[in-house]
């Protein structure tokens, strides 16, 4: 599995940025996430990937935001599923 250098998409809503990757294993696309916390220190952004009280409500809506973009672009993105897997199917109640 080979991760490009740069995300193919990012959610900032405040100080909280969820970084999407797109990734492709064996004809497979599927999409990782991460999530920052950003802050200045002095002149410099930093990023940080722990998260205060007042952070998690936005980190709940970033989280929210990058799901909804991840099942838009499944459809285009995802290929046939390869001979001799089982596709996942979820399970409902």
């Amino acid at each position: 599995m080979e991760k490009t250098n740069k995300p193919i998409h990012q959610i900032t809503l405040g100080a909280i940025r969820a970084s999407i990757w797109k990734n492709e294993n064996k004809g497979v696309v599927h999409f990782d996430t991460t999530f920052s916390r950003l802050y200045l220190a002095g002149n410099t952004w930093k990023s940080a990937d722990s998260f205060g009280r007042n952070d998690l409500l936005s980190l709940a809506k970033v989280v929210d935001q990058a799901h909804s973009w991840i099942c838009q672009q499944l459809p285009a993105a995802k290929p046939a599923t390869p001979a001799g897997s089982k596709a996942w199917k979820p399970v409902l109640p």
